[in-house]
């Protein structure tokens, strides 16, 4: 597979972060943005969790067209007919369900042998198939699970019906290369791997969520479970932006592609932020404010001089108007000349450098000099 499938979990995984919720008229603006961006799957919910998730699932279900609509639940047989229920006017639906893998899991979350999980996994996996052609199966915390066991659980939950095996790193442990080879090693030593599509679940405990879910990628996932500004629980999840941009930008390594429409990237991101109340950070990668801005004056210099030499992303692929030029005590000659040159003025090279003399005095006393300071420094 060339193509790498987009499932968004926002609406599900994202709407965990701390003080964030969402009302029913919010996720559906949110789910029909990820519609049109291209999203192939979204996590509406965990139906059995509250009548509200019920609600949420069902109604995304109704009203979402074009894409796989999926809900979470625990490998319990009242989630599963649950979520069947919520997702029956989907046109796609998907039901996720499945169980801890880690002896940790088992032994302090489960309280279950290896083998009695595994049964209960299979079971959960052939319950789901009466109800929809389409399981997702996750191991929790596989990070931090044995090989061997995660071997036999793979196998046996594809030979019961699983189409997606999820392996998430719960909890933001692994790094990039262990990621790669856990994917790598149970893609080849599984026999049926091929009847399943692999897919990355990344949280960002230690920062490497996005470095973690492009190593599974090139260890054989073809699904990426990711959220809108990587949202969600503790320090968030897999950011979508940059996963999508990362394969994009370096098809050269990858050689794969998405099904994101690029250009609706930052309005998307802006939406979310905006009805969860989370800011994106200005330094956030690909839609953060500072992402195309440049105050230093080497880099300025580069960037008016041709774009390339800083900015690998044009601003106008993820749907940003154009690369700032933020004047600072840090800026140059050349980017004062050119925001200059865009409010109509034009200076013979010694009244220039009075100006510019001007400029760095204001731009010793604040974070940035605006278009009404420079207004006022021609006057003198």
């Amino acid at each position: 597979m060339k193509q790498v499938h987009i499932f968004d979990t926002t609406l599900r995984d994202g709407e965990q972060s701390p003080g964030v919720r969402l009302n029913m008229e919010q996720k559906l603006e949110i789910g029909h943005a990820l519609v049109d961006l291209g999203v192939n799957i979204v996590e509406a919910g965990f139906p059995i969790s509250s009548p509200g998730d019920f609600e949420s699932v069902h109604t995304l279900a109704t009203e979402l067209k074009g894409v796989t609509i999926c809900g979470l639940t625990r490998a319990i047989t009242k989630d599963i007919e649950c979520a069947a229920e919520a997702l029956k006017p989907a046109e796609r639906p998907r039901i996720h369900t499945g169980l801890g893998v880690s002896e940790n899991h088992l032994q302090h979350k489960l309280k279950m042998t290896e083998d009695q999980a595994l049964e209960k996994g299979v079971a959960a996996v052939k319950l789901a198939r009466q109800f929809v052609d389409d399981v997702e199966y996750f191991m929790e915390d596989s990070g931090r699970a044995k090989r061997e066991y995660l071997y036999r659980v793979v196998e046996a939950v594809i030979n019961a019906g699983a189409t997606v095996i999820n392996v998430p790193d719960t909890t933001g442990y692994t790094t990039p290369d262990e990621y790669h080879d856990l994917f790598h090693d149970l893609i080849n030593n599984v026999p049926n791997s091929d009847k399943a599509i692999f897919s990355c679940h990344c949280h960002n405990d230690l920062g490497m969520a996005t470095a973690n879910t492009l190593g599974g990628v090139m260890g054989g996932a073809r699904q990426v479970e990711v959220t809108v500004n990587g949202i969600g629980e503790r320090a968030g999840n897999t950011s979508l932006e940059e996963v999508v941009m990362a394969l994009h930008i370096r098809n050269d390594k990858f050689n794969l592609e998405t099904s994101i429409q690029t250009q609706q990237l930052l309005s998307v991101s802006k939406l979310v932020s905006r009805h969860t109340g989370m800011l994106v950070q200005r330094n956030k990668a690909v839609v953060g404010a500072n992402a195309y801005a440049h105050s230093s004056g080497i880099h300025q210099d580069g960037v008016l001089k041709e774009r390339s030499t800083y900015e690998i992303i044009d601003p106008l692929l993820v749907g940003a108007e154009k690369s700032e030029i933020i004047l600072t005590a840090r800026s140059g000659r050349h980017g004062l000349k050119h925001r200059l040159s865009e409010l109509g003025f034009s200076f013979p090279a010694e009244r220039f450098e009075e100006v510019y003399t001007y400029f760095l005095e204001v731009a010793d006393t604040k974070s940035e000099v605006g278009d009404e300071d420079l207004y006022e420094l021609v006057k003198r």
